[in-house]
């Protein structure tokens, strides 16, 4: 795969993501910056790493998931991988601007 397909691939997997929400907050997961890594790996196999607004965050089962069943609708796509991790733990910095300005944090 070159550059130029592995960049349009990324397109469409941040637009899948961006399709996933917290259900407590308005924004999708990808602008709340929950999205740390998306790495495409041979044949298509892909592997995100991501975290949760908290440890104890409530919907910690259905994100990830979420987040794995709507990249892999993706027709080029072979397996999704999702990750957890909190290091380093989620902050607000970590936010778009976007949703910054949702959330009226500016």
């Amino acid at each position: 795969m070159n550059k130029k397909e592995e960049t349009k691939l990324k397109e469409k997997i941040i637009r899948a993501i961006k399709n996933v929400f917290d259900p407590e907050i308005p924004v999708d997961v990808y602008e709340l910056g929950l999205i740390y890594e998306i790495n495409i790996l041979p044949i298509n196999n892909i592997h995100i790493l991501m975290t949760l607004t908290s440890p104890n965050c409530p919907a910690a089962e259905t994100i990830p998931s979420d987040v794995k069943n709507k990249v892999k609708m993706i027709k080029e796509i072979d397996e999704v991988d999702v990750e957890i991790t909190f290091d380093p733990p989620y902050s607000t910095d970590l936010m778009s601007e976007e949703a910054k300005l949702e959330l009226g944090f500016i």
